[in-house]
């Protein structure tokens, strides 16, 4: 540790700490513009100068390592001064009205460093830029008048989200940001992730949704977590007026340190499906309005008579939180005696996970191996458009010289990216990972031990069945072996195919070139939607099908159902729909209970790597809607059959593919 003394006040921060971190951590306020905690260091605004005892010119905070003995000063009259005209002169760069700007509310960062230095206004007038501003984008709009060239956006795409789509054009004061080659905001290969809008201090870049909503001091942040998928990013929700204004990333959030995809960002908070608001009741052929009372009552009539005679199947959304899911099971398997009770999903990502967890136990480990993986062999995902947050993980490495092996039999975004892109054949993803083994084994690259009595032989049949090229196959192979840090994600394309010879194969692949050791364990898999390893917890894994039943329950909460499901419940005799959304199976529905939206209501999720987090109510729901856990405890007891048992008990009551924390 280093000590020194800020403001006479003595501190201690660890070696290579700037000093600008070393005052946060003390609680002392140093005002800055350009830096950001999960940015790189930039010292380009010059407004964090600090006064170094033995050094001649003031110098800037956030780029200078603390040392002992270090003496520093922050707030005498000359830096107040210095800030005072390094904040004139931004001001009257670029048009930056403040009473006139959509995020004029209290987070402009330029505003609130004016304010800090008791500036009410400014010598110098304006430099009266006509930057056209670009509206193309769907989700935010990017405004070159009031950029200060602070490049966080640009540091961020890059640096955070490994998409580099945005850049600095032209020089001096005609320097500007622009996307790709100069080419609209909302035509370029920007991903959508909102990364750059979070960051940016000003209000150059726009988030639509918000602007215009009113002072941040008029509005309530609720930490929460996002219900997207299953990599489950920590978020932070900005609530006024019962309503959800924003969704931001939680920069110290612990899977995704801020980062956040176009699902969890904007899709959550602008769905346009109707919304399902009263229940109805099926009468004379007609849905029709009644009310909760009658709803629950016709649903509790129908369901009691039919305990213990296998004549009930229900399905239930992966996005419906433990405790409901724990509910769901509980009324439809155990009280009601269901034999096909499962999900949307019926498994498809982690079935075959818990079939290999049951004989080995636990094998996966956690996404911030990503963080430090100098190698990423991916099977079957495309993580340039599903599990985003993972793939800026991988995207981001490359420039540092980070190795790619993609192996997708389909086409993928990933094979662009990729140093080795493989296609095997339908069917031979087996033998091909067998082969990757034979390969280091044959070519003594192995860290462990493993016995192939001819790995020549396994080589050949791996070429033989996936059409892979032999040099391509060993290229992959000791590329692999050859990293310090490997890491190997197990995608959807792998586990739909639910092959536990092929997971297994995986496995001894990881032990075989150090992606599993005591140390760690570089081995993943990508699962479904928000609560996928819940409902494998709970054995909600089955495949879905009608066979016999008289009765349908669908739990679908604020999912979509996949056409597969959406046809088997379409020819349900009698079906009961609880959902938050209108969806084209209302007019085979009975019953429909109104559910509550991902926003209203609270309850626990566990991510892909087996973190159990906790989703926040944020806002009340409208009139009529029910939060789910609510109306499946509703419907048990009218029948006389509560439902009681304690999710984080049932969460336990089988053996997981993850090591589940939390609980």
């Amino acid at each position: 540790m280093v000590q020194l003394t800020i403001n006479g006040k003595q501190i201690e921060a660890p070696e290579g700490t700037t000093v600008l971190r070393a005052a946060e951590s003390a609680g002392i306020k140093i005002p800055t513009l350009c830096d950001h905690k999960q940015l790189t260091p930039f010292g380009g605004c010059r407004l964090c100068i600090i006064e170094v005892q033995g050094f001649r010119v003031p110098i800037a905070a956030c780029t200078l390592p603390v040392s002992n003995g270090m003496v520093v000063n922050t707030e005498t009259e000359a830096l107040k001064k210095s800030r005072k005209f390094i904040l004139s002169m931004l001001f009257s760069e670029r048009n930056h009205f403040c009473p006139f700007c959509q995020v004029s509310g209290g987070d402009c960062e330029l505003q609130n460093a004016a304010y800090h230095e008791e500036m009410t206004s400014w010598p110098m007038q304006p430099g009266w830029n006509k930057f056209k501003v670009d509206t193309s984008h769907p989700y935010y709009v990017l405004d070159n008048n009031r950029c200060i060239l602070c490049r966080r956006c640009v540091r961020a795409c890059g640096e955070l989200v490994g998409n580099f789509t945005l850049a600095v054009a032209e020089r001096g004061a005609s320097s500007m940001i622009v996307a790709d080659y100069d080419v609209p905001l909302g035509e370029s290969s920007c991903v959508k992730c909102g990364t750059c809008v979070q960051v940016c201090p000003t209000g150059a870049l726009i988030d639509r949704s918000s602007a215009y909503q009113g002072h941040i001091e008029s509005m309530k942040d609720i930490r929460s977590t996002c219900t997207g998928c299953s990599v489950g990013c920590t978020t932070t929700l900005r609530v006024r007026d019962n309503r959800v204004v924003r969704i931001l990333g939680d920069w110290d959030g612990g899977v995704n340190r801020g980062l956040m995809c176009e699902v969890g960002r904007y899709k959550l908070l602008n769905d346009q499906r109707p919304r399902l608001t009263t229940p109805m009741l099926r009468k004379n052929g007609k849905l029709e309005p009644v009310s909760w009372d009658e709803a629950l009552g016709a649903v509790a009539d129908k369901l009691k008579p039919l305990a213990g005679k296998n004549a009930v199947a229900a399905v239930a959304s992966t996005r419906l939180t433990a405790e409901a899911l724990t509910s769901f099971k509980e009324l439809f398997a155990e009280h009601l005696g269901g034999t096909t009770v499962t999900t949307l999903e019926e498994g498809i990502n982690t079935a075959v996970l818990g079939e290999v967890a049951a004989e080995l136990g636990s094998f996966e480990g956690k996404i911030d191996v990503l963080r430090n993986a100098d190698t990423v062999l991916v099977f079957g995902e495309n993580l340039v458009r599903n599990h985003m947050v993972a793939g800026f993980m991988v995207k981001r490495a490359l420039p540092k010289g980070a190795r790619l092996i993609s192996v997708d039999g389909e086409a993928s975004d990933l094979d662009e990216l990729a140093d080795i892109a493989l296609k095997p054949a339908a069917g031979s993803l087996t033998a091909l990972v067998k082969g990757l083994s034979a390969v280091v084994v044959k070519e003594g690259l192995g860290r462990t031990e493993l016995k192939l009595a001819c790995p020549e032989k396994v080589i050949e049949k791996a070429v033989k069945t996936s059409g892979v090229p032999a040099d391509k196959l060993a290229e992959a192979a000791r590329t692999l072996a050859h990293a310090v840090s490997p890491v190997i994600l197990i995608g959807t394309g792998v586990t739909s195919q639910r092959d536990a010879e092929a997971i297994k194969a995986m496995i001894e692949l990881a032990k075989l070139v150090g992606a599993v050791d005591s140390e760690r364990v570089g081995l993943l898999a990508l699962k479904g939607k928000s609560n996928s390893v819940t409902a494998a917890q709970l054995g909600l894994d089955g495949p879905f099908a009608i066979n016999g039943q008289k009765v349908v329950f669908a739990a679908l909460g604020d999912d979509v159902i996949p056409e597969p499901v959406a046809a088997k419940l379409a020819k349900a005799p009698y079906l009961v729909i609880q959902s938050a959304y209108a969806t084209p199976l209302l007019d085979k529905a009975e019953v429909v209970l109104p559910a509550a939206l991902w926003s209203e209501q609270e309850g626990h999720y566990v991510n892909l790597d087996g973190r159990v987090q906790k989703a926040v109510k944020a806002v009340r729901p409208p009139e009529g809607p029910r939060e789910n856990a609510a109306v499946l405890g509703e419907i048990a007891l009218r029948m006389n059959m509560p439902v009681k048992k304690d999710w984080h008990t049932e969460l336990k009551e089988r053996k997981s593919s993850v090591v589940l924390s939390g609980i």
